[in-house]
Order: structure tokens, then sequence, then C-alpha cells
């Protein structure tokens, strides 16, 4: 993660000014625009995607909370989680080309470090695990990308693109090239890695079930010995393995 694109400065604080600061707002709509399909135009985008204003209010909560002004950041973060439902501590740091999709629910910790062109959508928490002060919370790599309802909790890494599956539970670092699924969250390389050049990757559904597959091999592999050791009589009643992912009504007595 490129640390150095984290905390974009407000309108005037920086050599670039005003043209810097449309600069990341066209980018931001680059981002919504790329990673949603339903979105047909700039002025709906600027109007209709609350994910979009909690970052744009953020960025100048963030500000205030780096010049000192904590109690007045962090009422206006408070404002923001009451207009848009998205919660991020004025203390995170975050990247450009950041997009939360729908956005409800998504609460972001203090000392978050979200890198470049990463994708949350509604429900992901990034949440810290101490009573210490200091690092606490998730550090995220660059175009990572984390489904709805995820829960990435502590002072861990999630390396670059990455993708964490709806509803998984990730307490443990997670090496960059990797997908995450389940609870507790179970990492596993990519076949194919993603390049930074390549389309976000954004397929929900290509999520593999590591704990059933495996599983379903072992009792196929426990049918067929007894297969070999005896007659089928002699075996007690047991759930058989399922066929072509079909589990039959007779071992569940349905």
């Amino acid at each position: 993660m490129t640390m150095q694109t984290l905390n974009p400065p407000l309108v005037g604080t920086s050599s670039k000014g005003l043209a810097g600061f449309f600069e990341q707002v066209r980018n931001d709509i680059r981002s919504v625009k790329q990673r949603d399909p339903a979105a047909r135009g700039t002025l709906e985008v600027l109007l209709c995607y609350p994910g979009l204003h909690a970052i744009w209010l953020h960025r100048i909560s963030h500000r205030l909370w780096r010049y000192n002004l904590k109690t007045i950041a962090r009422f206006l973060s408070q404002v923001t989680r009451s207009l848009t439902g998205i919660e991020i501590h004025p203390g995170a740091s975050i990247g450009s080309g950041f997009f939360i999709d729908h956005g409800m629910g998504v609460v972001i910790g203090e000392t978050s470090e979200i890198g470049q062109e990463v994708t949350l959508y509604h429900g992901v928490t990034l949440g810290g695990t101490s009573l210490e002060k200091g690092k606490r919370h998730p550090t995220i790599g660059d175009r990572v990308v984390i489904g709805a309802g995820a829960k990435v909790m502590g002072a861990i890494q999630v390396g670059d693109d990455s993708r964490i599956g709806a509803n998984a539970v990730v307490v443990k670092s997670v090496p960059a090239n990797s997908v995450v699924v389940g609870v507790p969250g179970q990492n596993i390389a990519r076949s194919r890695p993603h390049q930074p050049s390549d389309a976000p990757d954004l397929n929900h559904t290509s999520l593999p079930d590591i704990l059933g597959v495996s599983l379903k091999q072992l009792m196929e592999r426990v049918s067929a010995l007894e297969s070999l050791t005896g007659s089928p009589e002699s075996v007690p009643p047991h759930v058989h393995a399922p066929e072509v992912d079909l589990w039959h009504g007779e071992d569940f007595s349905i």
C-alpha cells in the first residue's frame, strides 16, 4: 500500500489548490461509475451515493483531526453518520479511489488505514479488538474488495488485491492476492493472481466452500473404503455424501 496517497488535503492546503481538489472529486466519481453498473450519470452519482458523501465529509473531518480540532472532527463525523448511515472515525486514513457501495451500516475505526482503489459494501466493519490507545484497527491494502457484512477485526493487515467474502470474520492477517471466506475467515491463495491493471474484482459468487468440499471428499473416501472392506449391509446407517451437490432427504428424515 502506497501510504503517501493517504490523507488528501482540503482545498487550499496543497500546492495544487482548487485544481487538486476537483481532480480528487473526479477520481471519486470515476470510481463509482467503474464499480457500480447502476450508476447512470454524473449528476445521479453526485446526488444519490451516500458513500461518496461520507468520504468527502470524512476528508474534512480527518483534516480537522490532524489539526488537533478533535471534538469538532468527531462532531462532523457523527453528523455524517446521521446523514449517510456510514460511520468513519476522523482518525482513519483513507486513500484515493475509495468506494462504499450502498453504505448503510459501515463502520471504520480510528486507527484504520485504507489503501488505494478499495471497495466496501454495506454492513462492513473495520473494528478494534484492544483497549490500548495505539494501533488497534486493520490496515487494508490497495485494490481490496470487502463483501457485504464482513468484519475485519484488530491490528491486522489485508494484502493488496485480496477479496473478503460476504459475512466473513477476519481476525488474522491476509497475504496479498488472497480470497477469504468463512467464520473465522480462511485465507485461500488465488490460482490466478489479480493484477493491478485488471478490472476491480467484484465477483462475489466466486467464493470457494473449502470446508464443505473437504467434508464431501472425506465422506466419499470413507464410502469407498467401506465398499472395499465389506458388504453395504454391514455398514451402520450414516449420512451419505451429496451427489452432484445435492444432499438426499433420507439422510435427514425429511
